[in-house]
This record gives C-alpha cells, sequence and structure tokens, in this order.
C-alpha cells in the first residue's frame, strides 16, 4: 500500500473519530457494504475515489482535502492549465488527474482519467458508489459497464448514470483511453 493510500486511511479514521462513529455506522449511512468499507479501511483494497467523494460530503470537506491534506482555496474559479492537475493515485493501471483540485467546495469532481491498454486484458472491474457519474470519451476505445449494460464508446461520445449501480471501464485495442469523469 503506499504512502498516499495510508494516509487517506488515516484522514478518513480521524474524520469518522471526531463524530464518534465507526467505521460500520458510516458505511450503512452511505449506502456501503459494511465487510467492503472494511477493507477499504484496512487498507486491503483502495477506497473507489466516488466513495470518497460520497465521505467527503458526509464530514464537509472538500474531496481534495481528503486526499491530499491540504484545504482548496480558490472560490471564484480554478484555472487548472495542461499537464498541471495532480495526480491521484487509486488504482493499477489508471491515471486519475484532478482537474479542479483547488476549488473550495465544489459541487462535483472533475478527473481526467486513463485507462492503460493492459486494462483491455483485465476483467473487467465492477465497483458502486452513491451519486452520478458523467463520462466523456476524448481518445483512444473504452468499453463501459453499467448495471450490466454494456457499452463501447469512442472520441466524442458519452454516458451519464446512476453510480450506485454496478459500473467500471476499460481500454479496448490495445491502446490507452482517456476520458473526463465528472463525479456527482
Amino acid at each position: 500500500m503506499s504512502e498516499a493510500s495510508r494516509e487517506i486511511i488515516e484522514r478518513v479514521k480521524v474524520l469518522r473519530e471526531i463524530e464518534e462513529i465507526s467505521g460500520e455506522t458510516l458505511a450503512r449511512e452511505l449506502g456501503f457494504d459494511p465487510a467492503e468499507y472494511g477493507q477499504w479501511e484496512a487498507g486491503e483494497k483502495d477506497f473507489p475515489i466516488g466513495a470518497l467523494v460520497e465521505i467527503a460530503a458526509r464530514f464537509k470537506v472538500d474531496l481534495s482535502e481528503l486526499i491530499t491534506g491540504k484545504t482548496g482555496k480558490l472560490k471564484t474559479f480554478c484555472l487548472t492549465r495542461a499537464a498541471e492537475a495532480p495526480e491521484v493515485s487509486r488504482r493499477p493501471m489508471y491515471g486519475y488527474w484532478n482537474l479542479a483540485y483547488n476549488f473550495h467546495h465544489k459541487k462535483a469532481e472533475p478527473f481526467l482519467v486513463e485507462a492503460t491498454a493492459e486494462t483491455g486484458t483485465r476483467p473487467l472491474a465492477l465497483n458502486t458508489h452513491p451519486g452520478q457519474e458523467f463520462d466523456y470519451v476524448l481518445e483512444g476505445r473504452l468499453l463501459i459497464s453499467v448495471g450490466g449494460h454494456e457499452m463501447e464508446l469512442g472520441p466524442g461520445d458519452c454516458v451519464y448514470y446512476d453510480s450506485s449501480e454496478p459500473h467500471g471501464m476499460k481500454a479496448l485495442g490495445d491502446q490507452r483511453a482517456r476520458f473526463i469523469a465528472l463525479v456527482m
């Protein structure tokens, strides 16, 4: 487990402890499977980004603060130049870059996501989190499964869905796929 993952787990635990609630109580409150939540806090599995969005909202902290330990300061706008978005390490073979990392009290979390070509050789990994998600493909081809429905998307294609449904994605055609993911 990476040092960044350990720090995220510790920040989540501290937030829980401040409000004196157990991991199981938090999991049930947010609609997570308590056993899976236990694996996240134990460091056996990474917290899905959508789960972190929900946890941050529950405790009224910005996602960036939960992930990095630093508070966003911008309230009018946040300009993120090309190649300057901070990377959020979540899962192997996927890169996530937070596109509004320094904006205070966001209503949604925009990410640039890259699924490496290697994801296409693996079984589709599904996850769930409360809320909704919008994915817009920039390059490559992407297989997205939502609630058992599989769709192939190419550049310019997009999908909006209930992220409490099991969903996952992977690159197709032996090349990476890049897309914008907006988690709400």
